[in-house]
Parts: structure tokens; C-alpha cells; sequence
């Protein structure tokens, strides 16, 4: 198991797979050929399916500017290894065929290819099940996040202070700023809406705070393009940060606390990142929001004093709770019900948290077990239900056209 440096990824959104990922391998590509003279890029499956959506081809024109790029869109078709397959070309000057390339974006921004080391960083976990790790942990008294920054050093604390940085500020951002996101579907944002509401209603319109618009903010954020960190996903990126940000408003609490909270928080998540999957496209949304509400779960279960035991309940809740979660955007883009989606696994989370505390963490089903369900039953979901946009509310909900300009003569 990796770093989780390759869980928390700064970038911009909407999507990690799509867009985040495909810029990766058009950098990687460019670098590997650089007499090309263009590039032709077949995009497969789910890629092709929602790409436009995602901004896929914005992403990888943007890396491989000024050279030309061609592009081909087989939704129909999937190579063996993942959904989010790519074959690449690099072109001379009589379209010759220079460089061919496999690659497949596996979720969270993360690329592979076959019998091919991509990432830069090597495997550094020994143990990869939390119920090895919890044993451990258990033994020595220790705690998650001491044994996160006991395999990864203390170097760790500067970037996990970056990641922590980053999504306050894309809380900010979102917050502060109006209009309607862009894409087609005339979604206006509504974060400061909610902020304003509920500062209106003397802090505390819910239970939850300012939290709902703490979680619309980065969504919208993610949405628009923005600036966000991959918590585990850029579609469940809000879930985290407006968690971690609501507790500071409501429990005394330092940075130092935050970033040992976020540590947990990354361990959970690279547990379903190793055993699993947190690609939409594999396993549905349920690899992406349910794995962002139980890495938020976990991480407020800590915060609010729980045990081991107790934050292993909470992630374990976490995740159980979106079992079979379908990822079906509307026009492929992360905002129909991706958005709202981040609101309601964040208030999910702080409950999963709060119950698991009030718990002595003994409980029947293990948080492993339903890593293991749960990429079990990403597989059995039909491929329609798995990022396609071909299934569910991507077909029951349907953008009306535009109205044609008037023709009026002036």
C-alpha cells in the first residue's frame, strides 16, 4: 500500500478520473515523445461515456498545448484492465505512428498500466487491512495517526499542512462566490446561499451547522473547475473538509489535532483504495462518496476523543451505509446528484462518528468485510450504473434544449 500522499491529491477538479488523471498521462506521454509532431488519444468506456462531461479533452489539450490533438470516443468498447482506459499515439510529421501507450485511470487521479510502474512513490505499508492495523495499534497503544506518521516519518505533518490548506480555502471560494456553474444544466450555486440562511438563523439553522454549506461550497468548487484536494475522489472532495471545518466551529480545536485527524482519515480511505476500488467507473459512487463519509467518519470519531475501536465503527458505518450507490450523472458532470450527494454523506459521517462514540466500538461486521463487499457489489452493478450516464437519473432527467435565438429583424 502506497503513501497516502497518492490519496490526497491538490488539483483541479471535476473529476479525478477524468479530468486529473487523463492531464497525468497527457504529461507523462508528452515527456516519453517529445519529437512528436501531434497526438491521437482513443478514450474507452466510461472515459468516453462522460469525458466531455468531466472536461476530459479540455484536460488533455490543455497539457499536451500547442501540439494538436485527435481524439476518439469508444463508449462501447472497454480494454481489460479498468473502465477508464486510454490508448495514446504519438504522431511524427506523416502522421507516422512514433510511440503507442496503454493507460488506465484508476480512480483518485492515480494512474496504471500493464507491467508498468507509473506512480513514483513504492509501496511502504506492510500491513493492508485495518483489522491488522488496529491489532497492532491495539498492542502497543498506539493510534491510527501515530502509525500513519510512523511509516511515512515526519516529513508527512508539511504536506498533510498544505492538504488542510488547500480545502479550507476551497471552502472559502466556494462561499464566496455566485452564479451558475458551467456545463448546461443551469445549476446555479448555492453555497452562500445556505451560509447567509443559516447565519441568518443565529448560526444554527440544523444540528449540522454551517456544514451543508461548507459541503456545497467545495462540491460547487470541484464543479466550476476549482481547486480542490482529492478526498478520496474530486466528486466526493466536499465530504472531508466540511466535516473536519465544522467540528472546528463547534469543538476547541488546533491545527496539530486536524492533521492527525486527516492522517486517519487518508489511512481509511488508501485501506479501500488497496482493497477495493475509489473509482466511480469500477465500483460506482459508492467507492467515491461512501469512501469519502468513512475516511470523514473516522477522522471525526477522532476528534471527538473515540477510541480505536470506536473510530474503526464509524468509517466501518461510514461505508456500509452507501453500499450499492449508483454513479449516474446527468450529461456526465459532476454536479447532478454529485453535489448534493456531498452534503448528505457529510451529515451521514457525523452521525457515524457521533453513534460510534457513544459505543464501546464492539460491533458484528468488520470494516474489512465491507471493503470486500463492497467492491463486490461495484461489480455486480450493471455497467450503466457505473459512470456511463446511461442509466438512472442520467436518463430520467433530460436537459431541455436551448431556445433558438430570436430572429427578429431589428
Amino acid at each position: 500500500m502506497k503513501s497516502i500522499r497518492e490519496l490526497y491529491r491538490i488539483g483541479h477538479g471535476p473529476s479525478s478520473s477524468h479530468t486529473m488523471g487523463p492531464r497525468r498521462a497527457a504529461e507523462i506521454f508528452r515527456r516519453r515523445n517529445p519529437t512528436a509532431e501531434k497526438f491521437r488519444v482513443v478514450l474507452y468506456s466510461s472515459l468516453a461515456a462522460t469525458g466531455k462531461g468531466h472536461l476530459t479533452d479540455v484536460a488533455i489539450r490543455e497539457a499536451l498545448s500547442p501540439l494538436p490533438v485527435e481524439f476518439l470516443w469508444c463508449p462501447d468498447q472497454q480494454l481489460p484492465l479498468h473502465p477508464n482506459g486510454m490508448e495514446w499515439f504519438a504522431l511524427g510529421k506523416g502522421d507516422e505512428i512514433l510511440s503507442r501507450w496503454v493507460v488506465y485511470s484508476s480512480g483518485g487521479g492515480t494512474l496504471r498500466a500493464e507491467g508498468e510502474p507509473i506512480e513514483e512513490s513504492p509501496d511502504i505499508y506492510p500491513l493492508t487491512t485495518l483489522q491488522e492495523i488496529m491489532k497492532e495499534c491495539i498492542r502497543y497503544g498506539k493510534t491510527f495517526w501515530e502509525y500513519v506518521i510512523e511509516i511515512e516519518g515526519n516529513e508527512l505533518w508539511e504536506y498533510l499542512r498544505e492538504i488542510n490548506r488547500v480545502m479550507h480555502q476551497a471552502i472559502q471560494r466556494g462561499i464566496d462566490t455566485e452564479g451558475v456553474l458551467p456545463g448546461g444544466l443551469g445549476l446555479p450555486r448555492r453555497a452562500w446561499n445556505f451560509y447567509r440562511k443559516i447565519s441568518l438563523s443565529g448560526g444554527y439553522l440544523v444540528k449540522e451547522g454551517y456544514m451543508p454549506a461548507y459541503a456545497l461550497a467545495v462540491a460547487e468548487e470541484n464543479a466550476a473547475g476549482g481547486l480542490v484536494v482529492t478526498a478520496p475522489t474530486c466528486g466526493s472532495s466536499g465530504v472531508l473538509p466540511a466535516v473536519i471545518k465544522h467540528i472546528e466551529d463547534t469543538i476547541p480545536t488546533t491545527e496539530p489535532q486536524v492533521l492527525r485527524a486527516i492522517a486517519t482519515a487518508g489511512l481509511i480511505g488508501n485501506l479501500v483504495k488497496e482493497n477495493a476500488s475509489i473509482s466511480g467507473a469500477e465500483v460506482g459512487c459508492q467507492g467515491e462518496i461512501g469512501t469519502a463519509c468513512a475516511m470523514a467518519a473516522a477522522a471525526a470519531a477522532q476528534l471527538m476523543g473515540g477510541s480505536v475501536r470506536q473510530i474503526e465503527y464509524a468509517a466501518e458505518m461510514g461505508l456500509e451505509h452507501h453500499l450499492g450507490l449508483t454513479c449516474d450523472p446527468v450529461n456526465g458532470l459532476v454536479q447532478i446528484p454529485c453535489i448534493e450527494r456531498n452534503v448528505f454523506a457529510a451529515t451521514r459521517a457525523l452521525d457515524c462518528a457521533t453513534f460510534a462514540c457513544y459505543s464501546d466500538g464492539n460491533h458484528r461486521v468488520s470494516f474489512d468485510e465491507v471493503v470486500h463487499v463492497m467492491k463486490q457489489t461495484g461489480h455486480d452493478l450493471p455497467s450503466l450504473y457505473r459512470e456511463t450516464a446511461v442509466g438512472g437519473l442520467a436518463t430520467a432527467y433530460r436537459v431541455p434544449p436551448k431556445k433558438p435565438e430570436s430572429s427578429t429583424p431589428q
